[in-house]
């Protein structure tokens, strides 16, 4: 996996003092990101309409599979995503990809897959989950458009900007992917979008202690659970952005 060299304060946070509707301001768009699901013993998958029109299929059109699945990767990506698949079925592993993929009409895509760990209530691994995120280069017009709504929010945006830079820096995504990532994170665990990017600048300094950054699951891993220490922040009544601890970090 590739790390990147750089200054160690380069993640410095920086607080917001902005409004909690700064989430529904940056702009971005939804179908640029989708959540998957692939069970390992019955080598089964599930993914959301946004992943199958990365596709190029309507939604509930096709009942997703490792053969197929395979069959949309770019075939300078295949024999690599292939291999990892089955590395991570043997080992019990998150699927955690950059790599193309070419869509029934025969469009390719650049895309980032970020993964965690799929568990039953007993803590026994039975897959991995996560999200798909479409970074094919955007049209001119969509970047004129969030550059405008960022210039009017900009007293609000601190800590959500800085960790669209992380996200951008650890998984090589442009700035409205990294956005359209963070934001669906915040919706599917229900966690105001500005309290999410704290956290999740919080665990990426408390990661990245050295000239070069960690390997890239330990990334997938904070972001894919920042939300639980969130939920203990409030539960606490501690005002503080929690650091993460030995087993999420």
């Amino acid at each position: 996996m590739q790390q990147h060299s750089g200054n160690g304060d380069r993640f410095a946070v920086v607080k917001s003092s902005g409004e909690d509707g700064v989430e529904g301001s940056l702009g971005g768009d939804p179908q640029r990101v989708g959540w998957f699901r692939f069970y390992f013993d019955d080598d089964r998958w599930e993914w959301s309409p946004q992943v199958e029109k990365m596709h190029g299929y309507q939604p509930g059109a096709v009942a997703p599979s490792t053969q197929m699945v395979l069959a949309h990767k770019h075939p300078d990506d295949y024999r690599h995503i292939a291999d990892t698949l089955e590395l991570i079925r043997q080992s019990r592993q998150p699927f955690s990809s950059r790599h193309r993929i070419i869509d029934v009409q025969g469009r390719v895509h650049h895309v980032v897959v970020v993964g965690d760990l799929l568990r039953e209530v007993d803590g026994t691994v039975t897959g991995t989950h996560g999200y798909y995120v479409d970074v094919t280069p955007s049209e001119q017009e969509r970047q004129d458009e969030v550059t405008a709504a960022v210039t009017v929010i900009a007293e609000a945006r601190a800590d959500i900007e800085r960790t669209k830079g992380m996200l951008m820096l650890v998984y090589g995504m442009d700035e409205a992917s990294a956005f359209d990532l963070l934001r669906s994170r915040s919706q599917e665990t229900n966690v105001k979008l500005r309290l999410l990017a704290a956290q999740v600048a919080t665990d990426f300094i408390a990661l990245t202690v050295s000239e070069q950054l960690p390997p890239r699951p330990g990334y997938d891993k904070l972001l894919m659970t920042a939300h639980l220490r969130v939920h203990a922040d409030r539960e606490s009544g501690d005002g503080t952005v929690e650091q993460p601890s030995q087993d999420t970090g």
